[in-house]
């Protein structure tokens, strides 16, 4: 009767923890999540771990009908562990943003890319408005166009900060 209740419970609580860890299932990690010890697979998607509990579920519960005492009481222990660890990483996922792969090369090469054509472009602003400001007679004017000036070459130097620092970046990747 207790073996009947314990099996519906962890059920329940496997049933449960598919549902919560159903978003991050996908998503992997760096290194693993887990000790050895507590989980034998080698991936590091939170799907594996699940399957690999639900796995320890389904031998539990044939150790169950076969009779085996002391194999029920190692898996019950061992499955209700690695339950508590899968809640555990699934409530603080969101802490763990930094576990995520690094960014490719070919990202950040498509980000230098991308932040040389609005250099290049702000440059083409920057000289159009100090043309215009070289033709305009009107105070106004020249007051409009040197405020533009001012504010593009401000762009222009972010532009420039955010490249060397990409180009900081790539250097580290490409070492």
């Amino acid at each position: 009767m207790k073996t009947a209740r314990l099996l519906q419970a962890l059920s329940q609580q496997l049933d449960a923890l598919h549902a919560q860890a159903a978003p991050l299932a996908g998503h992997a990690t760096v290194s693993a999540r887990f000790d050895r010890q507590l989980f034998r697979t080698r991936s590091t998607l939170m799907f594996a771990y699940l399957e690999e509990a639900q796995h320890n579920f389904t031998a539990l519960r044939h150790a169950v009908e076969n009779g085996q005492q002391e194999q029920v009481g190692w898996l019950a222990e061992h499955l209700s562990a690695q339950i508590a660890a899968i809640m555990r990483e699934t409530a603080t996922w969101s802490l763990r943003q930094w576990d995520s792969p690094s960014p490719s090369i070919a990202k950040w090469q498509r980000r230098r890319l991308q932040h040389q054509e609005f250099e290049r472009r702000l440059l083409a602003m920057k000289q159009a408005r100090e043309k215009q400001l070289a033709q305009v007679t009107r105070l106004d004017e020249q007051q409009v166009l040197v405020r533009e000036v001012t504010a593009l070459e401000g762009r222009l130097s972010r532009c420039r900060d955010a490249l060397s620092r990409i180009e900081r970046v790539l250097a580290r990747l490409t070492r």
